[in-house]
């Protein structure tokens, strides 16, 4: 069956299946209640129990001593059951061969799918895409694998990872995956080609998407860039970096690995531009605002445009646009977002 086939299918079809076993069941159950509520004039709850009784064979004795017309319905009752029972089991396996449990699957993703908000779409579960999935499951946060290749997506699946096994490529792959409703996309497919395509395909669905992808040559770097990736990671070019860094500054790295161990987190606040949110915004300078002592979280840098300024002074000035990045616990990133409610229009997460 096609991928995306049971996105028209409803519950209705599903439990249609099912009509001939119940119903036939049920007037089993209703014939015998009425057969030894006529010949034996129990109430009906002693004739549904009887019933209940016979056709599950739990053994039970009976409610009365049967009378000998009781005993033929009695009869009557378990070769009823044993039909039933045999129509039931080949609907099972008509069913099975069918794809009928696999469609019911397929409808239960296709719910979680819709529920799911606020989360990661990793396109490749290759080893770069391993690296990152473990990441972001030791950070709680939720994920979803878009991969096409059927032993890459057991693979995930045998790490609890929901997998949608189809074509990232395509636009109904993207928008089946929540890309309107996903924090960010996260493109490691094994050529440069399909990481452009799936980029592309994003950004004209979501311009505004935080795209990040993977490049093998700094050539495909730029085009990425130009397609409108939000940030390009050349897994040889971030090795070499962090190798010669390693080399130069040792201390320095050990450090980050310790951070990045630990329980503090890195976060992008990003400053609205609207300039009347500003002038109730009296404080505006960071001396004037103290969110350091106030929350107990350091900004380690704010970008404005393309200036950067990292470790900014107590006279640097806040304004609209900016973008501050900031150090800290999760309890102590929250004090921060708190004091910055009335200016601040999004946060984006990163690993530190």
């Amino acid at each position: 069956m096609d991928k995306f086939t049971f996105q028209r299918l409803t519950f209705k079809d599903f439990f249609k299946p099912w009509l001939s076993p119940i119903s036939s069941l049920a007037g089993l159950i209703a014939l015998g209640a009425f057969g030894y509520r006529l010949t034996e004039g129990w109430d009906l709850g002693d004739c549904l129990w009887m019933v209940l009784i016979t056709i599950s064979t739990i053994g039970f004795g009976e409610v009365e001593p049967l009378s000998t017309a009781g005993r033929f319905v009695t009869v009557l009752i378990i070769g009823g059951g044993l039909v039933v029972v045999q129509l039931t089991l080949q609907r099972l396996l008509r069913l099975s061969e069918s794809g009928y449990f696999r469609r019911m699957r397929e409808i239960r993703f296709l719910r979680l799918l819709r529920s799911m908000q606020d989360h990661v779409i990793l396109c490749g579960y290759g080893r770069i895409g391993k690296e990152i999935s473990q990441q972001l499951q030791s950070e709680g946060v939720p994920i979803l694998i878009v991969e096409v290749e059927a032993s890459r997506k057991d693979a995930a699946e045998a790490r609890g990872l929901n997998v949608l096994h189809a074509d990232a490529t395509l636009d109904e792959t993207l928008l089946l995956a929540g890309i309107d409703k996903c924090r960010s996309l996260v493109v490691t497919l094994p050529n440069d080609a399909a990481n452009l395509y799936v980029v592309l395909s994003a950004k004209g669905i979501r311009p505004k998407c935080r795209l990040i992808a993977r490049a093998e040559s700094e050539e495909a770097a730029n085009k990425l860039k130009l397609a409108g990736a939000t940030v390009v990671v050349s897994p040889y070019v971030a090795a070499g970096r962090t190798m010669a860094a390693t080399a130069l500054r040792p201390i320095a790295v050990d450090f980050m690995d310790l951070l990045a161990g630990s329980q503090c987190e890195i976060e992008e606040f990003f400053l609205t531009t609207d300039l009347n949110k500003f002038m109730d915004f009296k404080n505006r300078t960071l001396s004037q605002l103290q969110l350091g002592r106030q929350s107990g979280a350091m900004v380690l840098a704010i970008r404005d445009d393309t200036d950067l300024t990292t470790n900014p002074g107590g006279n640097f000035e806040i304004g609209p646009g900016q973008v501050l990045i900031a150090l800290g616990s999760k309890v102590e990133l929250g004090r921060l977002r708190g004091l910055l409610s009335g200016i601040l229009i999004n946060v984006e997460k990163m690993n530190c």
